[in-house]
């Protein structure tokens, strides 16, 4: 006998159900940093990513804001024009990616010009972006801020150096007290300022001092102008700007070599590291972590000495826009190495901008504690 089929057999269910259809995530929302110098004019617009960022476009442009500074105190026509037209290019980047988040700050030139607070006005009535004016103590901690992925395990004093185009920024940290794995992430948590908390339940870094010294590429160089033996004006740079840090407390105190990094953030710095790799097209995953002892750095001073002016406007290395400025950052740069007991610099592609991101993506908790 057949087995009979169950009443309801083969009826249409009442209700279906189906796998759910995959859903593509939000993409992370993007932020856009500007650092306007001295001399450059810089942009990244990034998304979180981890721990880190992505970058989805950037923009680079030699504007010379600071040209003629010196002398008048006032920031010319000229340049400011010339910055507009930079920042225009800003603007439309920022549309077409329609950035929400962002933070847009100028250095310097803006904090020495008598005009500054015009140019900001000019600024806000050619393009509509919000630009400001930020302190030494902001600049220099944005600094050290974004060279945290690049802080050694084994560091337990840490000298972060940042040249800009019209200062130097340089701040001494201890993380001695900091369990080595943590060291990076306690260099990230310098983002609230650089004066620690007692309450903090964690071990943190201490900044022991920092110091912004107003003299760049761009002003150091026209320091010496009328020097013209291309040696004799760098040797009087490097000796003026070491002079410069008779103040800095790091300067005057014996430290010891073991566990020493010293951490360098500019154009000058990746320029130098570029010729000590000789590359003639720029190459920042070769650049951004590498670490140079003094004799290659020495090295690569000796060799621009030896190409002089016109030498070094033709070699594909410096490149036509930094021709004029290596040599002021070479003597600022010589003069640190010089002073401080390492014979090592870690290079750094990354500054004032990649430290604006991490600070604004930090704030709105849209990275991932871990390793960096």
């Amino acid at each position: 006998m057949a087995p009979r089929r169950p009443t309801g057999a083969g009826a249409l269910p009442t209700q279906t159900v189906e796998p759910h259809a995959t859903q593509t995530p939000e993409p992370a929302p993007l932020y856009a940093a500007l650092d306007l110098g001295t001399n450059s004019c810089r942009m990244l617009i990034a998304r979180p990513r981890g721990a880190q960022f992505h970058v989805v476009d950037s923009f680079s442009k030699t504007v010379q804001l600071g040209q003629g500074l010196e002398v008048s105190g006032k920031l010319s026509r000229a340049s400011m024009a010339r910055t507009v037209q930079a920042l225009q290019i800003c603007r439309r980047k920022i549309e077409q990616h329609d950035v929400r988040h962002m933070r847009l700050v100028a250095t310097e030139a803006c904090r020495r010009a008598r005009n500054a607070r015009d140019f900001i006005r000019y600024v806000r009535r050619e393009t509509g972006l919000p630009l400001e004016i930020i302190e030494p103590e902001e600049e220099a901690r944005l600094a050290v801020i974004s060279c945290a992925p690049l802080v050694s395990k084994a560091t337990e004093q840490l000298l972060v150096v940042d040249i800009g185009g019209g200062s130097t920024e340089l701040v001494w940290i201890d993380i001695s007290g900091v369990p080595g794995p943590d060291r990076p992430r306690a260099i990230m948590r310098l983002s609230g300022g650089f004066r620690s908390d007692p309450a903090a339940l964690e071990p943190a870094a201490q900044v022991v001092d920092w110091i912004s010294v107003p003299l760049g590429v761009a002003t150091l160089k026209d320091q010496f102008q009328d020097v013209e033996d291309d040696a004799a004006r760098f040797a009087l740079m490097s000796w003026y700007f070491e002079e410069k840090l008779a103040d800095f407390s790091p300067y005057n105190s014996a430290q010891a070599r073991e566990g020493f990094q010293i951490i360098g953030t500019s154009g000058t710095v990746t320029t130098v590291a570029a010729s000590h790799l000789g590359l003639r097209r720029y190459d920042r995953a070769k650049v951004d972590g590498l670490r140079m002892s003094s004799d290659q750095i020495d090295r690569v001073i000796r060799d621009y000495l030896l190409l002089g002016p016109e030498g070094r406007r033709t070699d594909p290395r410096i490149g036509r826009d930094r021709h004029t400025l290596i040599m002021s950052g070479a003597a600022i740069l010589q003069a640190l190495m010089r002073i401080w007991p390492t014979d090592k610099l870690s290079v750094a592609d990354r500054g004032l901008r990649e430290g604006l991101l991490y600070a604004q993506m930090s704030a709105d908790g849209v990275l991932e504690e871990g390793p960096y």
